[in-house]
């Protein structure tokens, strides 16, 4: 699709009100339909639901993954199982510094002393910049995840990229996921199957195990009042 950013701006607002109803499948069909290759899905490899979503509809969509150079190794093995076995095109996007040349300039253990700084140094800005080439970009986030996701519409204007931002996904639970992955095998980080509800960067100040009666991000930057990476503010 080509348009003014106006024309996207108002094409985000009315789909998000005629597509809450709607499947998943069937809002990535718009998607695919309306920006064809200007249109990606990004993944945490925290599992592959979305982009087995949009590959069912969009065969060879590019799935975009953020190497922060932290992850673990289930995360990396995750994502090459996805290009291995999927019809996707995954790219891999990286800081634009590595973690020792983070380390020289600003200190080892950036992510303990200022994780905010750390996330918009090895997510934010790679993000926004392997975005340039888009139109419009999907996520897996679900209002279910957490009381900051409690709102998150199925297709917004992402006003800070001046994209079209799509959450295919937003209203289904925690069991409509595992259903779906049941139904049609979908690959799944392993740290999944041992504790793990939300799958980030390795160090233990940014993700760990969940307590009982915890919500599924209650792991992610423990004990320092962060509860989210930058990407989706």
């Amino acid at each position: 699709m080509t348009g003014t950013t106006t024309d996207h701006e108002e094409l985000a607002t009315r789909a998000g009100r005629e597509l809450e109803e709607a499947t998943a499948q069937e809002i990535l069909r718009w998607a695919a339909d309306t920006f064809g290759k200007r249109f990606c899905v990004t993944s945490s490899m925290e599992d592959a639901v979305v982009a087995h979503l949009a590959s069912s509809v969009f065969p060879g969509v590019d799935v975009v993954f953020l190497d922060t150079g932290y992850h673990f190794p289930e995360t990396i093995g995750t994502r090459d199982a996805v290009a291995a076995t999927m019809p996707v095109n995954v790219i891999t996007l990286t800081p634009a510094l590595t973690v020792a040349e983070q380390d020289a300039q600003h200190g080892p253990r950036l992510h303990d002393r200022d994780p905010d700084l750390c996330c918009s140094l090895r997510k934010v800005e790679p993000l926004n910049r392997g975005l340039g080439g888009y139109d419009a970009w999907a996520t897996g986030l679900r209002r279910d995840e957490s009381p900051t996701r409690a709102n998150t519409p199925v297709v917004a204007w992402d006003a800070r990229r001046r994209k079209v931002k799509i959450a295919p996904i937003a209203r289904w639970t925690q069991d409509d996921v595992d259903a779906y992955v049941n139904a049609n095998g979908v690959l799944l980080n392993p740290l999944l199957w041992e504790g793990y509800t939300s799958v980030g960067c390795s160090p233990l100040s940014c993700t760990r195990k969940p307590g009982e009666g915890e919500d599924a991000r209650a792991g992610r930057w423990s004990g320092s009042g962060k509860t989210e990476c930058g990407i989706h503010l």
